[in-house]
């Protein structure tokens, strides 16, 4: 397995464990973290052995979103064309909402367990994970606003989503700061937990309830999921109904019905 900058990456129990790892810098997004989350994700895609993700932060906090030494860097790319600074901040841009689209298209489910701050950038990052967990202390708030922008990576499309179009208005433009409690009651967070300690325990848990099942069918239900996002229900009906004529002949299907019938534990091939 590669070793990373910005990350640490393990796999147990076909579960990849992907950790913010730059507690030193309150896990801030640095130009390391945007080009090798691109890598590990196609390397999760590309690896059968991972069934489904575990994406954390270490030490204290998740995330305090996209490091400010970056956007720097980028301020003194610009010169004094404004076309030609629109271009390169365009480019910029959507290079970034490739490594979070890197994260919403993966083929496996990701869990992320959120500890601290879960600010700005982050956000955008969590949102584009299919599940979100907490510690009753976290801190989340899109605090893009406060720095005179909109947020571009990706919360403005994905959240309104997950929590609904006015509550997430009310975040963005407020930039107001929500703890555990209040991201659980708007949807943000599936529950939380007591402490860090207690969350990782917990999202690893469900992590592997979801590794025991078929990777096919799990493949499945992730895909039409997203599928549904963008389309009309017919349009999702059809695409099943196409998709499930070629998956419904997986051996995973008679391999869950022999164990259920046996009342055994299925054991699926990756």
């Amino acid at each position: 397995m590669a070793e990373y900058k910005a990350f640490q990456v393990e796999l147990a129990d076909k579960i990849a464990h992907v950790q913010i790892n730059r507690p030193e810098k309150i896990n801030a997004m640095n130009v390391d973290f945007w080009s090798e989350i691109i890598e590990i994700f196609r390397w999760i895609d590309e690896t059968d052995e991972v069934r489904v993700v575990v994406l954390s932060g270490a030490g204290k906090h998740f995330s305090s979103g996209i490091d400010l030494m970056m956007l720097a860097q980028v301020a003194n790319d610009l010169g004094k064309d404004v076309g030609r600074n629109a271009d390169v901040l365009r480019r910029k841009i959507l290079q970034l909402q490739a490594s979070f689209n890197a994260v919403d298209q993966c083929r496996k489910p990701v869990l992320a367990a959120i500890q601290g701050y879960c600010l700005g950038g982050a956000i955008d990052l969590v949102s584009a994970c299919d599940m979100r967990y907490c510690t009753e202390d976290a801190q989340f708030s899109i605090k893009e606003i406060d720095m005179g922008m909109a947020a571009d990576v990706g919360t403005l499309q994905r959240l309104p989503r997950i929590i609904g179009d006015g509550m997430m208005r009310e975040l963005a433009f407020t930039g107001r700061t929500i703890d555990g409690h209040e991201a659980r009651e708007i949807g943000l967070v599936n529950r939380t937990y007591a402490d860090q300690s207690a969350l990782l325990d917990g999202v690893m848990q469900l992590a592997g309830q979801i590794a025991e099942k078929s990777p096919v069918a799990i493949r499945g239900t992730k895909e039409m999921i997203r599928y549904m996002r963008d389309h009309r229900v017919d349009d999702g009906l059809e695409y099943i109904a196409t998709w499930n004529a070629a998956m419904l002949q997986s051996a995973d299907l008679r391999v869950a019905m022999a164990a259920h019938m046996s009342k055994q534990k299925p054991e699926f091939a990756d």
